[in-house]
């Protein structure tokens, strides 16, 4: 048995997510169809379609796509950007938001409203929506798309000078992160990292 199954919608965050934890054993799903479709509403035969993928696996279950995360978390999977949401709550507020996708928008925001109240108190969320940079991810220029991102963070924080901490709501984000460890001094979280210190730690 694997020590983590992943469940993805992109190709590309197999070889990312070996790279940090090069030591574990990890299962790779990947199905961007599932992206494809949801984008256009989460319909009841793609709901039991991917519930019934995650039933099927043996021990803990990671799912990296945010937009389908809340179907995936009520088959028993963890969601890719539950820690570090919870991390964020710990930070306090307020949080700016930064996503790519616009399904990507409800679901972060609810995961983001819910660790903080988890914790008592009302999440302050700042969103930067940046859609029109996704085409970057898409067409594989993971180098411009996380460039471009952190130029956009880096700007929107020079106007929104009391955000306590940055999310990069989306997986395909995270390489963003580094690029803005000399622009920022505050906290910039990235999901892929935070989800499998946290998961890898509790395999048996």
């Amino acid at each position: 048995m694997p020590d983590l199954t992943l469940f993805h919608t992109a190709e590309v965050h197999v070889a990312s997510f070996d790279a940090l934890a090069p030591q574990a054993q990890l299962a790779h799903v990947v199905r961007p169809d599932w992206l494809t479709r949801a984008q256009t509403g989460m319909t009841a035969e793609l709901r039991l379609e991917i519930s019934a993928a995650i039933e099927a696996t043996s021990g803990p279950v990671l799912c990296s796509c945010t937009t389908i995360g809340a179907v995936a978390e009520a088959a028993g999977a963890t969601r890719i950007d539950w820690p570090m949401m919870q991390r964020a709550a710990e930070i306090g507020g307020p949080v700016m938001m930064a996503y790519c996708l616009d399904s990507t928008r409800a679901p972060s925001t609810a995961l983001l409203e819910r660790a903080f109240a988890e914790r008592g108190s009302a999440a302050e969320i700042r969103t930067l929506p940046l859609p029109r940079l996704w085409h970057h991810f898409t067409n594989g220029d993971s180098a411009l798309f996380h460039a471009e991102i952190a130029s956009q963070v880096e700007t929107s924080l020079a106007l929104a000078a009391d955000t306590s901490c940055v999310v990069l709501a989306q997986a395909s984000m995270a390489g963003a992160k580094d690029l803005l460890l000399h622009r920022t001094v505050l906290p910039v979280l990235a999901s892929p990292a935070i989800a499998m210190e946290t998961l890898l730690p509790l395999r048996s």
